[in-house]
């Protein structure tokens, strides 16, 4: 079918009832802290030169990431609520699909990224520098965007490449290409088959990666004589395993299950997790839990006031 001026109907997550307004503006507010949460982290590591290592590196690279993902679709949905309209173009619509799959599949192999850095680190500290130099860790955060837009560029493009006769209603608050093929009036189960292979390899190879990297890193820290030593591991680590537990976790109950077996409802709640709040815990986690930023945070304070 041609697709020129088609549009498809968002019915959102909200209505107008008083409990909907609320937990729309408290879903605003969450916007707003994972916005200026991660712009901060972005630009704390930029400013500060004592930042400029692997690790603050690609967690700059999340923050982004995150920084990217929420502005993908919380802005849209803001919009078609205040507005009352529901309506998204086809053109937009694809690129909801591109930049969200784009940055969740990046934020995988970014993950598994940091694990390695930290693996290094912990397990191998007199070649760290050797092993993790800049172009290396450059490279690494180069290919996990590239991966990540490959798979953002399959999916938008074979999601378009099904006919959608009947409903245009996507039971979503933006478009996700699972609710969008419950829509399709094409045969959509090779591209599922596909898609799960797609999400066996996005998912439990960099899965794979983490678990072997932080099961060394739990015997290296097992073994450390000093304490202070083994406490500064385990709260650099933990920092990180949270974030993987968080989104590894909404990312299989996603993804791995059949189209038919999904519930508008349950993605939902599945998405808003990982699409808002996750992109807002994100930064919470890292810069409470590491003196680093926090230094580094107080420091620009400190240049912001005496500059007054």
């Amino acid at each position: 079918m041609p697709w020129e001026n088609q549009t498809f109907i968002l019915l959102g997550i909200f209505n107008h009832s008083p409990t909907h307004t609320f937990l729309f503006f408290l879903v605003l507010g969450i916007f707003s802290v994972a916005f200026m949460g991660n712009s901060a982290m972005v630009l704390l590591i930029y400013l500060d030169t004592q930042l400029h290592t692997p690790m603050y590196f690609l967690l700059s690279q999340l923050s982004l990431m995150d920084l990217m993902l929420i502005c993908t679709t919380v802005p849209k949905m803001a919009f078609n609520y205040l507005s009352g309209s529901k309506f998204i173009s086809v053109a937009g619509c694809a690129m909801q699909i591109f930049f969200y799959t784009s940055l969740l599949g990046s934020e995988c192999f970014l993950l598994a990224v940091m694990a390695y850095d930290r693996y290094i680190a912990i397990c191998h500290p007199l070649r760290y520098t050797n092993l993790m130099r800049p172009k290396i860790w450059g490279l690494m955060a180069a290919f996990s965007w590239i991966l990540g837009s490959t798979d953002g560029i399959i999916d938008a493009v074979a999601t378009f490449s099904f006919s959608y006769c009947g409903s245009r209603e996507i039971a979503h608050f933006f478009c996700e290409f699972p609710s969008l093929l419950i829509l399709s009036c094409n045969d959509t189960s090779i591209f599922e088959e596909v898609l799960f292979i797609c999400c066996i390899v996005m998912i439990v190879f960099p899965v794979a990666i983490i678990i072997a990297s932080y099961a060394r890193v739990i015997l290296t820290v097992i073994r450390m004589g000093s304490g202070e030593g083994r406490r500064k591991a385990f709260t650099t680590c933990s920092s990180h395993l949270m974030v993987v537990g968080m989104y590894y976790g909404a990312g299989l109950f996603m993804y791995i299950r059949p189209t038919s077996d999904h519930s508008p409802m349950q993605d939902k709640m599945v998405s808003v997790f990982y699409t808002i709040l996750t992109p807002m815990l994100n930064p919470l986690i890292y810069s409470l839990r590491n003196k680093e930023v926090t230094r580094a945070f107080l420091k620009v304070l400190g240049k912001g006031k005496s500059g007054e």
